[in-house]
């Protein structure tokens, strides 16, 4: 791997503990069109555009619906999503995020999470620290597609081999695989069977940096 530059994080579960209330609120919905939805159908798809995941879970569950319905079903989720969200990081995230800055990395957060709700979630200060962002509403193609991640490394001006992406769920793993950037999975969300096609698996943040320094120590991450 080239010398390494960046490092692009997934937001839900990976730097915010909010899966638990989009768990909640896709219930809901998707309870009022009599699917009774999984944890793990949800938590797999974490990063995907929501109109997305309304389309293919619904279809799943044997009741497709049409995409202006699929839309009125997203509106009422975000709303749902919205009122009961309360911002819990997972331990380590901002600590780790600071220090990337400290030692000089560029990073970027990709998230299937609309812009709106991006920042609502997330303090001001920790947004201006992202040198790019990449939300569902800037890319054509979802995750597990490589649109993303390749957005993202084009903006921070990297390639894959100079990246590493910070990820939690299938879906955003493939992404990143696809984008050719190599994908340390944490597992705040699903265990690590679910997280096999990750480069590697970590249970946490101190996993990570030791990790990290045994891969790119001390060229790379000399503060971390």
């Amino acid at each position: 791997m080239n010398h390494l530059k960046a490092i692009i994080f997934d937001m839900d579960g990976v730097i915010t503990m909010t899966m638990p209330l989009h768990y909640r609120a896709w219930v809901r919905v998707f309870a009022s069109i009599e699917i009774k939805v999984s944890r793990f159908e949800v938590y797999r798809r974490e990063g995907q555009k929501g109109l997305d995941s309304v389309i293919e879970i619904s279809a799943q569950y044997g009741k497709p619906v049409t995409v202006a319905v699929a839309k009125e079903l997203l509106l009422k989720k975000e709303r749902l999503f919205k009122r009961a969200v309360r911002t819990r990081f997972v331990p380590g995230a901002r600590n780790f995020i600071k220090r990337c800055h400290q030692s000089g990395l560029k990073t970027g957060l990709v998230t299937g999470t609309a812009r709106h709700e991006v920042e609502k979630i997330l303090p001001a200060a920790l947004i201006k620290s992202f040198d790019a962002i990449v939300c569902g509403s800037d890319v054509r193609n979802g995750k597990p597609h490589p649109e993303p991640y390749l957005k993202a490394l084009k903006a921070l001006k990297v390639t894959g081999g100079e990246a590493v992406v910070i990820e939690n769920a299938p879906f955003g793993i493939t992404s990143a695989v696809k984008a050719g950037v190599t994908c340390v999975a944490i597992e705040t969300s699903l265990p690590a069977i679910y997280l096999k096609e990750a480069d590697h698996v970590i249970r946490n943040y101190g996993e990570l940096i030791a990790l990290f320094k045994q891969l790119y120590y001390p060229a790379s991450i000399k503060r971390l």
